[in-house]
């Protein structure tokens, strides 16, 4: 039998351009089984740390395309003990009715499955016509001292809620990018098969720049005119695909990449990395008040910039798509002083896309009043408040 639950009594709630009306996590990391029935507010998790919070949000982001907010393999998510599969259902409450959403891993399964109002979808991707989701956890504090990888993954789903297609074109740059390096591994010089991946690279690879630098380029004009506790911010793409794009024209650009691939050859055989492409590019920020680039601002600075992209993306999806993307946020309240704890309740609860946040100390959340919904979370188990 599935372990996909079904998601009963549709609830008819608040006029939210996108919100979960219904939950339901069956076998899934400390879960046996717990269901929730919200509304469109802000929803608020409070206990103490390992009681399942983190667990919830993260079965929330895999109702949206990708490996969710923790990047975990689909068998780590398995309830502790059980090698059953797990399942995540919800319905949807969108602008023009309702969805039901299921995913999960099916028992012995290696791929996840997807269903759209009971149907199978063809891949996860099909999540993307319903639900876009961003997500800031306590290990993206570190985000603008550690390794690019992290900030171009960061940006890739800015991106990708405005445009599911990029997904696409990353994994398919991804995917010629090993295939290439394979080859060049075993010394297989076959110039038409590596002249055919480089040709997918370079057109990939233009198309992901371009998609990064427009965002980039729209955010960075949201963020400038910030005003109150969370400071201005300026973006920008690092990269040798983008400094081309900022040049000349998009076919200009996939050329010389194209270029760069096969001049590249041997040095990439030697070394056993791909020397010249848009997964090399960095994602910049810096603050704009203080004139100073995000990796020398405090921790505490750093995390007001991340609050301010991601309330900007989620201003700019419900601007752009006329719908407002779903918000997580893991202990966000905590390293927040009140002045910018309070400014953040008022601007998502001013969003038309429902928020879900945790924390340790119901008492930080008392501002939001009724203005939010509250549950307990303890043990496993999840309890109104309210």
């Amino acid at each position: 039998m599935s372990v996909l639950a079904t998601v009963e009594d549709h609830r008819t709630t608040g006029p939210a351009a996108l919100s979960i009306a219904r939950l339901a996590v069956t076998r899934f990391r400390c879960y046996e089984s717990v269901r929730l029935a919200p509304d469109a507010r802000p929803v608020v998790l409070t206990g103490p740390n390992g009681a399942g919070k983190t667990n919830l949000l993260e079965a929330v982001s895999l109702l949206a395309p990708g490996r969710g907010l923790r990047r975990a393999r689909l068998a780590e998510m398995d309830r502790h003990g059980d090698v059953g599969g797990w399942g995540v259902a919800a319905t949807i409450a969108m602008p023009d009715g309702e969805v039901e959403i299921g995913t999960g891993r099916e028992p012995d399964g290696e791929r996840r499955v997807v269903r759209i109002n009971g149907e199978a979808a063809r891949g996860q991707n099909a999540l993307a016509d319903f639900v876009s989701a961003l997500w800031l956890t306590p290990d993206m504090d570190r985000l603008f001292r550690e390794g690019a990888s992290a900030r171009r993954r960061f940006l890739d789903r800015l991106v990708f809620g405005y445009d599911p297609a990029h997904a696409g074109r990353v994994t398919a740059y991804e995917q010629a990018m090993r295939e290439r390096g394979r080859l060049l591994g075993e010394g297989n010089g076959d110039d038409a098969w590596l002249s055919a991946l480089e040709e997918t690279m370079a057109a990939r690879g233009v198309a992901i720049a371009a998609a990064r630098l427009e965002l980039v380029q729209r955010l960075t004009r949201a963020l400038a005119g910030a005003t109150g506790p969370f400071p201005g911010v300026a973006l920008s793409v690092d990269g040798t695909v983008e400094g081309w794009l900022g040049s000349g024209p998009a076919l200009a650009a996939e050329d010389r990449l194209k270029a760069e691939l096969r001049e590249a050859r041997r040095q990439d055989a030697q070394s056993g990395a791909t020397s010249v492409g848009p997964h090399r590019s960095d994602l910049e920020a810096r603050h704009l008040a203080k004139d100073m680039p995000a990796a020398y601002c405090s921790t505490g600075e750093q995390k007001a910039m991340l609050i301010a992209i991601v309330l900007a993306e989620a201003r700019l999806q419900a601007a752009e798509r006329g719908v407002a993307p779903l918000l997580l946020l893991d202990e966000v309240a905590a390293h927040l002083d009140e002045e910018r704890r309070v400014a953040l309740f008022d601007e998502i609860c001013g969003l038309s896309g429902q928020t879900w946040m945790t924390g340790t100390d119901a008492a930080l959340f008392a501002p939001l009043g009724d203005r939010a919904q509250h549950f307990s979370v303890a043990d496993a188990t999840v309890a109104d408040v309210n």
